[in-house]
């Protein structure tokens, strides 16, 4: 349910913290197929293409909410969904289909969220955004950012990789400069992060987006604490966290239900079901001002997107914005 992806290694933690199991959101050459089913035809992978293949639903609505021409792209380029709508008119049942239409909503009204919330963050000042397993995340592509804004995508190389070659055979051109970062989140990610221009010093924009829930619950912590000790004041974060205590008591709920009997994906089986820690309390115990908002709170400041149901798997999800107080 993310833009990341992750290489399904259940390897156990080392006695290093950021060794966690972590997630790391045209026409194709043999080698370049081959690159995208290493990096997002798998596993949690494929809920990369997932989310692409909302963004690409929500894109040709007449109100959409967020708009992605690359999106329908990403899916077309892999085998593993080819035959995946990327419109709404191509669903079956249309906006009652809990997957293709809820659920798409649902990435449709985050993807606006996140979007306003780097658009405001660039407008403070901040010039460095980092993406957090970034998949196939295309905002260095679709957002309007200053030329001098860089962003940083941290993902495995083989999902950089499959995102490259589609976008090279679109001829796609940065708004701002791109920085992608092939390196997986369990391994050494803050070295390879800053060894390409990330300054620790200059405020910057952080974005974890559909990551956190694959985590288990001290690599979510460590994750937390790095973002914070890598920041200076007046940089920001946003993340998607899960509260339900009981993942498994969702789980015939109309969108786990669809997503696996249509796409064969079982997000159950991908989310870690341990106890989740407090990471916007943490926050803001290290002086960072936080604000938690549910999905249903910006459907209403929107006028579109999911609203609650019955039996809802999405009733825990919340969005966590937080900001480092400037000087």
């Amino acid at each position: 349910m993310s833009e990341t992806t992750t290489t399904g290694d259940s390897r156990p933690p080392t006695g290093d913290p950021s060794v966690c199991g972590a997630p790391t959101g045209g026409d194709t050459t043999t080698t370049t197929r081959r690159t995208g089913a290493e990096g997002v035809d798998a596993g949690v992978g494929l809920t990369a293409l997932l989310v692409a293949a909302a963004r690409a639903i929500e894109t040709h609505r007449h109100d959409s909410l967020a708009r992605d021409e690359y999106a329908e792209h990403f899916v077309r380029a892999a085998p593993a969904c080819a035959d995946w709508p990327v419109s709404i008119q191509q669903v079956q049942g249309g906006d009652d289909n809990p997957l293709w239409g809820r659920f798409a909503r649902y990435f449709g009204l985050r993807t606006r969220v996140l979007d306003d919330f780097l658009l405001r963050s660039v407008g403070t000042g901040v010039r460095q955004v980092v993406l957090l397993g970034a998949g196939l995340d295309t905002r260095a592509f679709r957002l309007d950012l200053p030329s001098d804004c860089v962003v940083f995508e941290i993902d495995r190389a083989g999902v950089l990789a499959f995102k490259q070659q589609v976008l090279t055979d679109l001829a796609a051109a940065s708004k701002a400069k791109r920085v992608p970062v092939p390196v997986d989140l369990r391994d050494d990610w803050v070295t390879a992060l800053t060894s390409v221009g990330f300054d620790p010093a200059a405020p910057s924009a952080w974005l974890a987006e559909g990551l956190l829930f694959y985590l288990p619950g001290p690599a979510e912590t460590y994750l937390i604490d790095t973002v914070d000790r890598l920041t200076t004041r007046g940089s920001a974060l946003a993340f998607e966290a899960k509260l339900e205590k009981n993942l498994l008591a969702y789980r015939d709920s109309p969108i786990y239900t669809a997503t696996r009997e249509q796409i064969g994906i079982d997000l159950l089986d991908l989310f870690d079901r341990g106890p989740r820690p407090d990471s916007a309390g943490a926050l803001a115990a290290k002086g960072w001002s936080t604000s938690m908002h549910t999905p249903f709170d910006f459907t209403r400041l929107r006028g579109r997107g999911p609203l609650p149901e019955p039996n809802d798997a999405l009733e825990g999800n919340r969005w966590v914005f937080a900001h480092k107080p400037g000087p």
